[in-house]
């Protein structure tokens, strides 16, 4: 990267050097073209008005420095030059200057020697008795000028190439500076990014340090989800082991045979149900947000999920109440049906005996919103936040009685984020909880 801007900044300045230095050529000389043909037009005026071109008197020998003057009669016959003898030049009625001094009173014109790279200026004027005035001087071309310029722009070249070398060098180590601070002390990107006078490099170091957080961040995610399962694995495994291992070597009763039977059914479910949800998170992580969305009815949608629901909810004593109106929207049926699921499967696993959970569906304010409130335990206030993340649980103790994973609201969270929608909670210890999604 380095030697890119490097190049990139020495390039560009000789670049602009050469351009600059064009310019400047064709500048100067379309002033020079400019400032001879002036001269030009002041000197023809000046010796018009000395009065020495006039049929009947003689004309004095006139010389003027690199200038050339031409007094032409009315049929274009050459009465005077002050270079060659008026007697063998050639008839100059046609001359474009002449020509538009007869017109208009003055001409001008101009003519590119090829043979000697040269250009020479005329500038007539129409005098009072009808004869013509011309003067001419001959300059360099720009082609001219711009040869002979050459090795003047390859001097200053190798100047500015030397200059823009050891500029560019300082000016690339200035600007890589805090970026490479960065890139080797990304712990302390907000202080580097606080020092840094290339204010521009603020938002890009500002990017770096978000990523470096996230990254940490997803990496002790990561970490502590492993942690997690192993020990939410290593659990039910631990228990259907033991149980497996006393009945293997005879310890226990027909009785005891039979309810140890069930503690591993029991661990054993529990163990399906977890690898489950890990399984459907992981497949959660690396969905394609838009894969198999399409228009559904989300009331058509909780309806089912609360009817099928209505046994479990019976089995625990739990009145389980539904409500809605035809909404529809643009999601996955599937991920929708996993979403009403789980949380009311959550509002009915921690409530009381002899509880109700109440869910809706309705339109408001050109959302459709889906509500799901119990009045079971409830959640305290300083976990209400933490809900949400993977293996998280309120009471432990009854969710494993219960066959909780703590993987469920992490279900939900994923699914409400592909819907791109909002979930709120609303709980009060005792009182129960209210969770809202809008979509």
């Amino acid at each position: 990267m380095k030697k890119k801007i490097n190049l990139n900044l020495i390039v560009t300045a000789i670049f602009t050097a050469i351009i600059t230095m064009i310019c400047m050529n064709v500048i100067n000389f379309y002033l020079f073209d400019k400032q001879v043909k002036n001269d030009l037009r002041n000197t023809a005026q000046t010796l018009h008005e000395t009065g020495v071109f006039n049929k009947s008197a003689k004309i004095p020998d006139i010389s003027v420095e690199n200038m050339r003057i031409t007094w032409i009669d009315t049929d274009g016959t050459v009465l005077y030059d002050n270079e060659n003898d008026e007697t063998i030049l050639e008839n100059h009625l046609n001359r474009p200057e002449v020509k538009e001094a007869i017109s208009n009173g003055e001409g001008d014109s101009d003519r590119q020697s090829a043979t000697m790279d040269t250009k020479t200026y005329y500038h007539a004027i129409l005098l009072d008795d009808g004869t013509i005035l011309r003067v001419s001087t001959s300059a360099r071309s720009i082609m001219n000028i711009f040869v002979s310029s050459i090795p003047s722009m390859m001097i200053v070249m190798i100047v500015i190439a030397g200059v823009c070398v050891i500029l560019a060098n300082k000016l690339t180590k200035n600007l890589m500076a805090p970026i490479e601070k960065v890139s080797n002390d990304l712990e302390n990107a907000a202080t580097i990014q606080s020092e840094t006078e290339y204010k521009e490099l603020v938002p890009f170091l500002n990017t770096i340090r978000l990523q470096h957080e996230s990254v940490l961040a997803a990496v002790k995610s990561r970490q502590d989800f492993t942690a997690n399962v192993s020990h939410e694995l290593k659990t039910p495994l631990t228990a259907i082991s033991g149980y497996a291992e006393l009945i293997e070597n005879n310890m226990v009763d027909e009785k005891q045979r039979i309810g140890f039977a069930g503690e591993i059914r029991k661990n054993a479910d529990r163990l399906v149900s977890l690898i489950n949800d890990i399984i459907r998170l992981s497949e959660l992580d690396h969905s394609d947000d838009t894969k198999g969305f399409e228009q559904v009815d989300l009331c058509k949608i909780a309806k089912e999920c609360v009817d099928n629901l209505g046994v479990s909810a019976a089995k625990q004593n739990i009145q389980l109440n539904f409500d809605g109106t035809e909404c529809k929207m643009h999601g996955n049926s599937h991920m929708l049906v996993e979403l009403v699921e789980n949380l009311c499967q959550n509002a009915i696993r921690y409530n009381n005996p002899g509880g109700t959970v109440n869910v809706t569906v309705h339109k408001l304010g050109g959302k459709t919103v889906l509500t799901v409130e119990d009045n079971g335990i409830g959640i305290p206030k300083d976990q209400q936040e933490r809900v949400f993340e993977r293996f998280y649980r309120v009471d432990k103790s009854r969710s494993k009685e219960t066959g909780g994973t703590g993987l469920g609201l992490a279900i939900v969270k994923h699914i409400v984020e592909l819907h791109d929608a909002k979930i709120t909670l609303d709980s009060e210890v005792g009182h129960g909880t209210t969770i809202k999604v809008e979509f």
